[in-house]
Order: structure tokens, then C-alpha cells, then sequence
């Protein structure tokens, strides 16, 4: 049940404090000085309001490496589940993962994203997902800024090929254009990685044409 009740800066967790007193800093403008967290969340579907992030995969991206053994996975316990979506992201409902509450999830989350751009595919979903479980528990919103790589990709299309430019694209739309390796889509960490990796690839292409900086690609 949503908390509607809502808590005054004096009320917030410690732990919510320490995240917020990280944006005091002043972000780098140079790629390779700015440490950014590719994410991707599992859901038990697509409904803000009623289903849940059974999973969140993240992985950093720092100076165009990618440390894996510093991701972060974790899944999540819920009461809410849907087997036709669990076709796809292959989280079972009694399977022997272990999980954490919502609440401990979220705090464990905060700890490893800090004041890192978010980098996602179609990134408003995810953030949004993520931010209807902070409601439920009484905390604010994300203060991360995201950067979206299905927005991205289309500032690498050039003018003559306008035509061809479309609305939105899917991770495997783009997973196929640059060649990007698909074997562990659909699971939170997999996603993640493809992610990053077509994040570097649509940087590496749009720095053929001008020089690149963190401000550039919020433009």
C-alpha cells in the first residue's frame, strides 16, 4: 500500500541523506571523468501502478570500461507476479534466487547508483518503475539525470537519412546494428551490458563527427 503520507526532509532515512548530500557535488563535463550507471530492471509487466521490479541489474561505466566484477544484481521479493511475463525474463515465482524486500532492495540500490547519470533503453521506464517503489515506501523520487540510448542513437542519424528515422527503437533493434552480442537478453545484468556496450558505440560514432562531452549529450 502506498504511503501517502509524505515525509519531511527531517523524517527521511540516513541512508536516503547520504544519497541526496552526493548531488551537492558538481559533476564532471568530461566523458572520462564521470562515472555512469547502466541499468536495467525485470518487471511482472508494464502497469506503473500495479506491477512490480522483481529484479535490477546495473553495471558502471567509467572512462569506457565496464568492471563487471563491480555490478550490481539483485531480486526482489513480490507478492505480485504474472506467468506470461515470466516467459520472457525467466524470474519464477518460487524459484531458489534469494530475495530481499522492496525496502532493502532500494537501500542496497541507492548505496551502488550515488549521483551517477543513469544510462537505460527506453529509460523512463525503468526510472518510473523504480520511482513507484520509492513512493510505496515513503522516499522521494531518483535525483539521478538519465540519459536514454534509444534517444541517443537517433543523434547518430544523419540528415539525408531523416526518412528512415524512427519513432523508437528496441534494444534488439540496436543490439543487431552495432553487432552487439544478444546471448543473455532479457535477464536484468545481461541488459545492462548490452546497454553499456551500445552506449560506447553510439559515443565512439558520434565522436567521428565533433567532440563529445557529458553536456553535448543532454543537448
Amino acid at each position: 500500500m502506498f504511503n501517502f503520507f509524505k515525509k519531511t526532509p527531517a523524517d527521511l532515512p540516513d541512508y536516503w541523506k547520504a544519497y541526496e548530500k552526493l548531488f551537492l557535488q558538481k559533476t564532471p563535463d568530461q566523458l572520462d571523468e564521470v562515472r555512469f550507471v547502466v541499468l536495467d530492471t525485470e518487471t511482472t509487466g508494464f502497469d506503473y501502478e500495479n506491477d512490480r521490479v522483481l529484479c535490477i541489474g546495473a553495471i558502471e561505466l567509467i572512462n569506457k570500461n565496464i568492471p563487471i566484477k563491480n555490478g550490481f544484481e539483485i531480486y526482489i521479493h513480490q507478492e505480485v507476479y504474472d506467468k506470461e511475463t515470466a516467459k520472457i525474463h525467466g524470474i519464477l515465482k518460487k524459484g531458489v534466487i534469494p530475495r530481499l524486500t522492496e525496502l532493502e532492495a532500494l537501500k542496497q540500490f541507492l548505496a551502488y547508483l550515488g549521483n551517477s547519470i543513469i544510462i537505460a533503453h527506453h529509460a523512463i521506464f525503468d526510472i518510473t518503475m523504480l520511482n513507484k517503489a520509492l513512493e510505496r515506501n515513503g522516499l522521494p523520487k531518483l535525483k539521478n539525470r538519465y540519459l536514454d540510448t534509444s534517444t541517443l542513437y537517433k543523434k547518430t542519424i544523419i540528415k539525408s537519412n531523416l526518412l528512415y528515422k524512427k519513432e523508437s527503437y528496441s534494444l534488439d533493434d540496436l543490439a543487431d546494428n552495432f553487432s552487439i552480442s544478444k546471448k543473455d537478453r532479457h535477464t536484468a545484468m545481461g541488459d545492462s551490458y548490452i546497454t553499456a556496450i551500445l552506449f560506447l558505440k553510439i559515443v565512439q560514432k558520434l565522436k567521428a563527427k565533433k567532440e563529445i562531452t557529458l553536456k553535448y549529450l543532454f543537448k
